[in-house]
């Protein structure tokens, strides 16, 4: 019971930390809307989420100097890909608002979704160790 309890919240929460890092990167995209040359970044969270629950390795890696490096044991790299841009603009920006906009409410709602699990959880675990 305790093993599949761990092993069921462990995937939340690498799910979690995956949501979480979409979501930055999506909000970093939106930010950059009107940056000139800025090339929009994604993951694909399903490989992401593959690695972080196979044979666990370092981290989320830092895509460059300065940017956040998650840690934690079951871990992977997430792999970050370019977006390409819908249409051609002079200013050479790949970022497309109405994909942006849309991934980022439908991770937020994934996000959301996921807490929901690690709350049910958490719920049903205390529910049965009080017996109630």
């Amino acid at each position: 019971m305790l093993d599949r309890l761990t092993q069921s919240l462990s995937f939340q929460s690498d799910a979690l930390v995956l949501r979480a890092e979409r979501q930055r990167l999506l909000a970093s995209n939106i930010a950059n809307a009107d940056t000139p040359g800025y090339v929009a970044r994604d993951m694909d969270f399903a490989a992401a989420m593959r690695q972080a629950s196979g044979a666990g390795a370092a981290a989320l890696a830092a895509t460059a100097p300065g940017h956040m490096v998650q840690t934690g044991a079951g871990r992977s790299a997430a792999a970050l890909n370019y977006a390409q841009a819908a249409q051609t603009n002079l200013d050479r920006n790949s970022v497309d608002m109405d994909r942006e906009r849309a991934n980022f409410a439908d991770n937020a709602v994934r996000y959301e979704a996921t807490l929901r699990f690690i709350n049910a959880g958490v719920r049903t675990a205390l529910s049965a160790i009080t017996g109630q």
